[in-house]
């Protein structure tokens, strides 16, 4: 089931980043990648994602994706990583976190796929500074 997610996200690649857009080839933001595979592997989303602005919840402080997450994923240890993990990035002490990816190799030279502001969706190295700033791993909740 892994490798399924990791070939649904690349068919995302090179998406156009449109802030709270989830459209193949049209447009998409990390979060509209998320249930884009969503939607492609399992079907209808599990709740309507209200309308939300670039800096997510910073002045509140809310949790809101680590929130959602936790409701409709699976979490897994940090240090258990897999193809296929839903990443959850948090990019600055102290901020909520705000980043989604999708880890789509491991090992000696770990990658993921995320949507790229001001870019597209792109598959980047998993690098150190990359690695420190996830705060959840989470499998999407896949039958089979």
């Amino acid at each position: 089931m892994d490798r399924q997610v990791v070939v649904e996200a690349r068919a995302w690649l090179g998406t156009p980043y449109v802030h709270q857009a989830s459209v193949l080839g049209a447009g998409t933001d990390c979060l509209g990648l998320i249930r884009g595979v969503w939607r492609g592997l399992i079907g209808a989303e599990p709740e309507a994602v209200p309308g939300y602005t670039a800096d997510w919840s910073e002045a509140s402080g809310r949790e809101e994706l680590l929130g959602a997450a936790l409701r409709w994923l699976v979490l897994k240890p940090l240090d258990a990583p897999a193809a296929g993990d839903v990443l959850l990035f948090r990019m600055r002490e102290g901020a909520v976190a705000k980043h989604l990816g999708i880890q789509s190799e491991t090992g000696d030279e770990p990658r993921f796929i995320h949507a790229y502001a001001g870019h597209a969706v792109v598959e980047s190295p998993l690098s150190d500074p990359w690695a420190r700033k996830i705060v959840g791993r989470f499998a999407f909740p896949l039958k089979g």
